[in-house]
C-alpha cells in the first residue's frame, strides 16, 4: 500500500483559496440566498408548527424551548452541508469538467496545494455560511453571546473535517450522480440521527451508542452549547474529535487525489 503523501504543501495553497474566492463574490448575492432563508422556514415549520407539540426539551441539566433546542443544530447542519458539497460536487465540477485542476498542475502548484487549498476553501465557505444563520437566527432571541460568537471558530474547524471526508469521497467516487450515494448512506442518517431535530436519549440503546461516532453529533453538541452559553469540559473531547478526523482524512483526501489525477 502506497504511503500517504502530505510534502509539497506550502503557502501557496492561498492562491488556490484566492481562485475560488474571486468566483465566490461574483456570484455571492445567490450564495447568501440559502443561508438566511434556511433557518427561517425550519423554525417557522419545526419551531413554530411543532413547538405547541414538543413542549420543553432537557439539554445538559436545562430546560429550554424547541426552537431554542433546533435552532443550533440547523447551524451545525450547514457546516456539514456547506463544507461537504462544496468539495463533493463543486470540487468535482472544477476537477472534471471545467479542468481547473489541470490547468492548475500545470502552474508551480503541487497537487498537495491544490486539495488544501480546495479544502480550506470549503471551510471558509461554511464561514460564511454560519455567520449569516448567526445573525439571522439572533433576530429570533435564540443565540446568546458573546459565547455564541464560538460558533464561526467551530465552523471552520467542522468545515475542515467534513471538506476533508467530501474531498476523498471525490477522489473514489467515478461519476458526478454517484454521490447520491454517500449523501443517502452517511450525510442523511446523520441529518436524521445526530440529536439535530430530537434528543439522543429518544433513540434506542444501540443507535444512541452508534450516534457518538457520527461527526454532526460532536458538531450539533458544541453548537448547541455554545449558542445557550454552557461551556463545559466535553468541548474538549468534541474539539479533540474532529482534530483526529481531520488528520485521518485529510492525508487520505490527498492521497485519493493523487492517485485518481496523477497516472
Amino acid at each position: 500500500m502506497k504511503k500517504l503523501i502530505l510534502t509539497g504543501i506550502s503557502r501557496r495553497f492561498i492562491r488556490v483559496w484566492q481562485r475560488n474566492f474571486t468566483v465566490y463574490r461574483q456570484n455571492w448575492k445567490i450564495s447568501f440566498i440559502t443561508p438566511m432563508l434556511e433557518p427561517l422556514f425550519y423554525l417557522l415549520a419545526f419551531g413554530v408548527g411543532l413547538s405547541m407539540l414538543v413542549g420543553k426539551i432537557h439539554f445538559q441539566g436545562y430546560e429550554i424551548s424547541y426552537p431554542r433546542f433546533i435552532a443550533p443544530a440547523l447551524i451545525a447542519i450547514n457546516i456539514m452541508n456547506t463544507a461537504f458539497f462544496e468539495n463533493t460536487y463543486s470540487s468535482f465540477v472544477r476537477m472534471y469538467y471545467q479542468k481547473t485542476f489541470d490547468a492548475m498542475m500545470a502552474t508551480p502548484l503541487t497537487l498537495e496545494e491544490i486539495i488544501t487549498g480546495e479544502i480550506i476553501w470549503g471551510a471558509t465557505k461554511a464561514v460564511i455560511a454560519t455567520a449569516i444563520m448567526l445573525l439571522v437566527i439572533s433576530l429570533f432571541g435564540l443565540i446568546r453571546y458573546p459565547h455564541g460568537l464560538l460558533v464561526i471558530p467551530l465552523a471552520f474547524i467542522g468545515g475542515i473535517a467534513f471538506g476533508s471526508i467530501g474531498m476523498f469521497f471525490t477522489g473514489i467516487v467515478p461519476r458526478i450522480e454517484q454521490f447520491n450515494l454517500p449523501v443517502f448512506l452517511f450525510i442523511t442518517p446523520m441529518f436524521l440521527f445526530s440529536g439535530t431535530f430530537f434528543p439522543i436519549k429518544n433513540l434506542p440503546f444501540w443507535a444512541q451508542h452508534l450516534a457518538v461516532f457520527l461527526p454532526l453529533t460532536h458538531l450539533v453538541r458544541m453548537t448547541r452549547s455554545f449558542s445557550l452559553g454552557l461551556l463545559n469540559m466535553e468541548m474538549l473531547w468534541g474539539f479533540g474529535y474532529f482534530v483526529i478526523v481531520s488528520l485521518i482524512f485529510f492525508p487520505l483526501a490527498i492521497n485519493r487525489m493523487r492517485r485518481r489525477l496523477i497516472k
